[in-house]
């Protein structure tokens, strides 16, 4: 019985010899890359492990195989548990017959069906014998069933993505007096473009290359071989790092021989690329290396670089990822800043970026004008532009990397000696353009003379005279640095929400980000208030009448420079203007008429801040310009119900409550009672000029002559502008802007009140120190009011005596006016005498 049994087991291993020798096992990716790299039709039987190959089709293989004879013809049986090509064929007990050559799928079957296997096979080898000789070409074809997968994969991811954008949107909306508002943009830029993943993977040139001197020699084979370097890094690892960077070889006998080798010297890593799309590059990589063992890649592949510079075994001088997710793992391993690489979809929009440029002291003294024509003749576009002085300081601190550098101290000195011109300049892929077109940061003169360095550059410094950002995170950096964020309110109207998508994706292109935006249609009592300065105009109706006739979309943006910068990215008011003026310009596009111009925008910062205040509530801004802490500033912001039954509030930066007629702010006596006369005169004339905010903060504080003077000045300027700007809103700017100037004036004194309040109570709890201090801050409180009080009776004098001496002046111009006419009576008079006398004289003679 025991010899019967020994028979079987022999006879059993006989026939799975056979089998090994007639079908390659794959059980790993490097495997598996290795054997559709090679020449011929391979017929790969794909199993799970846990039901192993078609055993039934074995028999079938081998004869087809004997029959044919064709040295073409190979068969292998995959382990799709792991090889990671085939991991969409996992947990399918179905028998699957995949059919290669050339490294790519040329047929397939599904099924142990094996007629129409053997036929299919047949065919196959019959085409690639053809592909052989030239006559046709090798035609690729799709699994149905992994195409079918991959679809419904994508259809799944979209449908969570969407759900997370939903959710964020939710998430992002809240409610302001009643009305929805969206606290935060989550819209793609659409100056991005539309990107694809590219291909790529990793290269290890080991230490046995690098300790032999072969680094340069395999780089010039790569740069030959079409090959981009995309990172490269020099680094020796530790035993640790090398045993988590081979961890799927630990179970391998030379795992810790490999440790030891990988971890005795130097080893260079790189990213590799090829062609547009890098989507050969695994395969080509791959191939060009070698097999992995360097006896192999001798006999098999003499001219790859593992035959040439390898040595032995592990020691094979070169390492490539054999799968996309190894590579991006290896890239993760030694490259963890690096992002994946891509391409550009084709038919999709470049990509538009940002960088800083500076035109230092020396040049921006000698060639500006010069230097901004170059700029504009590279195609770039200035998107953001500030003339400034740096101390040194703020040089060093812009500067502070370069610390230990021995020019930092000339290059600081030089960056404070003057002014210097900061831009922000747009253009597809701006950092790397701009860099190209400065040159080199040294000897530009000999190895780039038509760059601006060259071209600029002052013989008395080594110091070149133009910066230019050297990546887009620093370019965000340093454009923050030099503009800092801002915000603005822009409207579309109604005449323009139809294009509402077309108009955001514009404000996106021009770099803002829209922090909060609300679509509503305002009511004709809102638009009344709104546009109140132009009541007495006639457009007013039907601008009342427009702006109530459909929905409005208010949103507050984001940017550097964000008020002047929105205002020209909108043009002019009048869209024909526009169009001649600034073709680009949203109201050139959309534009119908001066009223139906599409979109609104403040047209100051004081106005952009009364406006969002207006429209969201009190909002506070993070530095990258999102909105801060939405939860807590939006309930802050909603009225309560007993401040709208007393009519609302007006706010204070502070955000505190600050009642135009609290009585605790109100001051006593006489300057309680509404002002009359020249008085009520005075309030009025600061309303028609608009006040700013910050000259009623200035007012409180006790300013000059001439610092009122100034500012007066100011006022009438920006008074001009709002004029001129068309149909936009500041009639209740105006309004709040009066209203903070004289809460702001009385602030002081209701801060007495209660400090006179609490020091009573503490009089009466018999605290003497408390007392002193009550009187000590009376007699200081009575000391600033009767400073005050001065100071407004000499202003009310200085107007008084203006008035008389206007009158004065009146009088005498009347008087001479009449002395004027008297005279000319009296002339008139004497000539109708001398007439009639020569009448009768002429008669008498006659």
């Amino acid at each position: 019985m025991g010899a019967e049994e020994d028979k079987k087991k022999k006879a059993k291993m006989a026939r799975r010899k056979q089998e090994v020798q007639l079908q390659q096992e794959i059980e790993t990716t490097e495997e598996w890359e290795e054997m559709i790299a090679k020449e011929g039709l391979w017929v790969v039987d794909v199993y799970q492990e846990w039901c192993g190959p078609c055993a039934a089709m074995v028999g079938n293989f081998r004869r087809l195989k004997n029959e044919l004879g064709d040295e073409l013809l190979h068969f292998a049986a995959a382990k799709a548990d792991t090889v990671d090509p085939l991991d969409k064929y996992r947990g399918r007990c179905e028998p699957c017959f995949l059919l290669f050559a050339g490294g790519v799928l040329v047929g397939f079957v599904h099924g142990a069906n094996s007629p129409v296997i053997l036929r299919t096979i047949t065919e196959q080898l019959a085409a690639e014998h053809k592909v052989m000789d030239g006559s046709v070409e090798r035609k690729e074809v799709k699994d149905p069933l992994i195409s079918n997968l991959e679809e419904r994969e994508k259809a799944r991811y979209d449908e969570e993505e969407n759900e997370k954008e939903e959710e964020e949107d939710d998430d992002n909306v809240l409610d302001y007096r009643g009305e929805r508002c969206n606290y935060g943009d989550t819209l793609t830029m659409s100056s991005q473009q539309e990107e694809e993943k590219k291909g790529f993977t990793v290269a290890l040139i080991k230490p046995d290359a690098v300790r032999d001197g072969k680094v340069e020699e395999i780089l010039q084979q790569m740069s030959e071989a079409g090959i981009e370097i995309l990172a490269q890094e020099e680094r020796q690892l530790s035993e640790e790092e090398a045993r988590d960077f081979y961890s799927h070889l630990q179970e391998e006998d030379y795992f810790e021989d490999l440790v030891k080798f990988m971890s005795s010297g130097p080893s260079f890593a790189l990213v590799l690329t090829k062609g547009k799309k890098g989507d050969t590059i695994l395969h080509d990589w791959r191939d060009m290396i070698g097999p992995t063992s360097v006896e192999e890649a001798k006999d098999q592949a003499p001219d790859s670089l593992r035959a040439k510079y390898g040595s032995d075994k592990y020691m094979n001088a070169l390492h490539g990822s054999d799968s996309p997710d190894r590579a991006a793992r290896e890239m993760a391993f030694f490259f963890p800043d690096m992002s994946t690489p891509t391409i550009p979809i084709p038919g999709s929009r470049p990509q538009l970026q940002r960088t800083l440029a500076l035109i230092r002291p020396d040049a921006f003294n000698k060639s500006r004008d010069e230097i901004m024509e170059k700029i504009k003749e590279a195609g770039f576009k200035v998107a953001l532009q500030k003339e400034m002085t740096l101390t040194k300081e703020q040089a060093a601190e812009f500067y502070k990397e370069h610390t230990d550098e021995p020019y930092f101290e000339e290059l600081i000195t030089r960056m404070s000696s003057g002014p210097l011109m900061a831009l922000g300049l747009a253009r597809d892929d701006a950092v790397t353009a701009w860099r190209d077109v400065l040159g080199p940061t040294t000897n530009a003169k000999e190895e780039a003379p038509d760059s601006l360095r060259a071209q600029f550059s002052i013989e008395e410094t080594s110091i070149n005279q133009l910066h230019g950002s050297d990546s887009k995170e620093t370019a965000e950096k340093e454009i923050q640095y030099f503009f800092p964020m801002e915000q603005t309110v822009a409207a579309i109207k109604p005449d323009g929400i139809s294009t509402k998508e077309e108009i955001i994706d514009k404000i996106h292109e021009a770099g803002f980000r829209i922090a909060a935006r609300k679509e509503t249609t305002i009511t004709k009592e809102i638009a009344e208030e709104f546009y109140a300065e132009h009541k007495d105009k006639e457009y007013y109706d039907d601008l009342v009448n427009h702006m109530t006739s459909g929905p409005t979309m208010f949103m507050v943006l984001s940017r550097e420079g964000a008020v002047s910068g929105w205002r020209q990215v909108i043009g002019p008011t009048n869209p024909e203007e526009a169009k001649t003026e600034a073709p680009e310009s949203l109201r050139a596009q959309f534009g119908q008429s001066i009223l139906q111009n599409a979109v609104h925008g403040s047209s100051d910062a004081s106005h952009a801040k009364n406006s969002i205040e207006k429209v969201f509530g009190q909002l506070e801004f993070n530095p990258d310009g999102t909105v801060k802490d939405e939860d807590s500033q939006t309930l802050q912001s909603e009225p309560t119900k007993e401040q709208e039954e007393t009519g609302g509030t007006a706010q204070g930066e502070d955000g505190e409550k600050k009642d135009g007629e609290d009585e605790a702010a109100k001051p006593e006596g006489e300057e309680a009672a509404k002002p009359e006369g020249e008085e009520a005169q005075a309030q009025s004339e600061q309303t028609e000029s608009e006040k700013p905010k910050d000259e009623g903060k200035a007012e409180a504080k006790g300013e000059s002559g001439e610092e009122a003077q100034a500012n007066q000045e100011t006022t009438e300027s920006q008074a001009k502008t709002d004029e001129e700007g068309g149909t936009e809103q500041k009639s209740e700017d105006r309004a709040a802007s009066v209203a903070k100037g004289e809460d702001k004036t009385n602030d002081n004194k209701g801060e007495d009140a209660k400090g006179e309040e609490a020091k009573e109570g503490d009089a009466k709890d018999g605290e003497s120190k408390g007392e002193d201090k009550a009187e000590e801050q009376k007699e200081e409180d009575a000391s600033k009011a009767t400073e005050e009080s001065e100071k407004k009776e000499e202003e009310t004098k200085d107007e008084t005596k203006k008035d008389e001496d206007t009158k004065e002046e009146d009088a005498k111009k009347d008087e001479e006016t009449k002395k004027d006419e008297e005279t000319k009576n009296d002339d008139e008079t004497k000539t109708e005498q001398k007439e009639e006398t020569k009448t009768e004289e002429q008669q008498a003679a006659s």
